[in-house]
């Protein structure tokens, strides 16, 4: 089955599938998933009726982020294969009806890329200026504390800024130190970016996760930031959608993808954007992006910061996606997700991953699926798949816990507390590898797995999903499906209902004479839906599009099952 190019906005229709390719599948035995083990599994993927696998970084790297810090955008990292196993998997998609977005990452580079590495060597080479080299602060000798150009913290813990002996100066880093800042400043910068993705797209890439793309613009003057607790200042007034981001975005648009023959697909991942700047990244008349990936939604079990625990507001929850729904309803589009790679599994989270692992599971993807806006499955998502139970420290690997954990039991925070945030919210409850079926290892490697898989992988595996009917694998099928044949799903009208319930989560979409009712109980217990004059008694006849009680309880009387999810179907008039 070939693709099919239109001009239509044709992600509209689309479910992406992201790949975490060190965690999907190991076809070498070295404990470590590549291409060639992903390009096995594609027959997954296509029963399951995905239209889109988004990569995650696979591009040559030290590996000090997963591969989130490249050191050759056009080679692949010897850990996941080679340039013509990329070719391979392209065409292996394509022939199943399938595209490939990649992600891209040009924020920042590893220290170990070639730019970097020419950067460093003297403060006059002419590379120097693509990344952000600054002095000590006056009257300051560099490597001392508070000597950092500004006070701005790493979202990796520490100073944004290291120092570098040899040229007596610093250099920025929002993450890692590892990773420094490329400045887009520097219209260089920007032409090698853009002729690297026209490389990319020339040999049959689909289309860009662009990760933190709104970081790429900052405040030229990089300002020390207002500290309100603790010794750092607050960095995002200068960094987070700086002054030239627009400016930039369309340039890409123009540079990249205009008057291509494919209709490219563009998705920026975007922290801290308001609804209201992901209306103009979003609009097609401004040739930005297509969709944004905020993180509202999946701060709302957060206190101070994503270790602080409190447990899920319904009320919360339906408020940010609600606000969503409403800013981009007439212009822009909105992408949805409760799972990524930096996302605990969302069954642990805001489901329930012990009696009710199954049921809650498909709720959680029935009310994201019948959303407006294009839904986004993680690997391992459609199993079911839940947290791991964590023994200690030593068991995590990723860079973004380890760094919690040491400053703050170096702070003298409880270490078996702190071990409690990260079992709940860390990243690597996303990457333990995909559990394929009951063997050792979950049938992921016939090595050493690089992180645990997790125990429960006898119960839990894509073997047992796709072999029982009634499975959460099954029924993202079905969901799928409705997105294919239902038009009210993909472009249907949203209204939220029962926005001050702490347990029913309801909401209709309605196209032309057609109108989806969607409603699901959150909880352990039986409800019985209050109705208001949003939420009618008409519903009664209507026809049971999917019901995640099995079997389907029928004919909706405002009683629901305990995390039972229905989605009816109804004709106006």
């Amino acid at each position: 089955m070939a693709i099919k190019d239109s001009s239509e906005d044709w992600w509209r229709t689309a479910v992406v599938y992201q790949v975490y390719p060190r965690s999907f599948a190991d076809s070498d035995g070295d404990g470590i998933g590549d291409l060639r083990g992903l390009i096995g599994r594609l027959d997954h993927l296509a029963l399951l009726g995905v239209d889109v696998v988004w990569l995650s970084p696979v591009y040559r790297s030290p590996q000090d982020d997963n591969g989130y810090d490249i050191s050759d955008y056009q080679d692949i990292d010897p850990t996941f294969g080679t340039l013509d196993d990329v070719d391979d998997l392209v065409a292996a998609l394509h022939e199943r009806g399938m595209r490939l977005m990649m992600d891209l990452v040009v924020n920042h580079t590893s220290d170990e890329h070639a730019w970097f590495v020419e950067s460093r060597s003297s403060t006059d080479n002419p590379k120097r200026d693509w990344y952000w080299w600054r002095p000590p602060r006056d009257g300051m000798a560099g490597g001392t504390p508070g000597a950092e150009p500004n006070n701005w913290e790493s979202a990796f813990s520490g100073s944004v800024w290291e120092y570098d002996e040899a040229s007596g100066e610093y250099f920025l880093h929002v993450f890692s130190r590892k990773q420094p800042d490329l400045n887009w400043e520097n219209p260089e910068v920007r032409e090698a970016v853009y002729s690297m993705m026209r490389w990319w797209l020339d040999r049959g890439v689909d289309g860009f996760r662009m990760d933190v793309i709104n970081l790429i613009s900052k405040d030229p003057a990089l300002p020390d930031g207002i500290v309100h607790s603790g010794t750092f200042g607050d960095s995002s007034p200068y960094l987070i959608n700086g002054p030239r981001i627009h400016e930039f975005l369309a340039e890409l648009n123009r540079e990249v993808l205009r008057g291509r023959e494919r209709k490219v697909l563009t998705v920026g991942e975007m922290p801290g954007t308001t609804v209201e700047q992901a209306r103009l990244f979003t609009d097609p008349d401004r040739h930005e992006l297509d969709m944004v990936f905020t993180f509202e939604h999946v701060g709302v079990d957060h206190a101070q910061t994503k270790w602080d625990l409190v447990p899920l507001q319904l009320t919360a929850l339906k408020t940010v996606l609600g606000r969503w729904q409403a800013g981009l309803a007439d212009v822009g589009w909105n992408s949805l997700y409760w799972n990524n790679h930096d996302q605990p599994r969302a069954v642990s989270r805001f489901g329930d991953d012990g009696p009710w692992r199954v049921r809650s599971a498909k709720l959680l993807g029935t009310v994201l699926h019948l959303h407006r806006g294009t839904p986004y499955v993680y690997q391992g998502e459609e199993l079911g798949m839940t947290n791991h139970p964590f023994g200690g420290i030593d068991e995590l690997r990723d860079i973004e816990s380890l760094n919690h954990y040491a400053q703050a039991v170096g702070l003298g925070a409880d270490p078996e507390h702190v071990m409690t945030s990260l079992r709940s919210r860390g990243r690597d409850n996303a990457r333990t590898p995909v559990q394929w079926d009951d063997s050792a290892h979950a049938g992921f490697t016939t090595g050493e797995p690089w992180l645990p898989v997790n125990p429960n992988h006898d119960e839990v595996n894509a073997a047992a999903v796709i072999a029982d009917e009634h499975s959460v694998f099954h029924h993202y099928r079905r969901l799928i499906e409705l997105r294919h044949t239902v038009p009210a799903v993909a472009h249907g009208d949203f209204t939220m209902l029962l926005p001050d319930d702490e347990v029913v989560y309801a909401f209709t979409r309605s196209l032309d004479d057609v109108e989806l009712l969607v409603v699901a109980n959150f909880s352990g217990d039986p409800v019985q839906v209050e109705r208001d004059a949003a939420l009618d008694l008409d519903w009664a006849d209507a026809e049971v599009l999917l019901d995640n009680v099995e079997p389907g309880a029928g004919a909706f009387t405002g009683r629901l099952e305990p995390w039972q999810a229905l989605v009816l179907r109804r004709t106006k008039g």
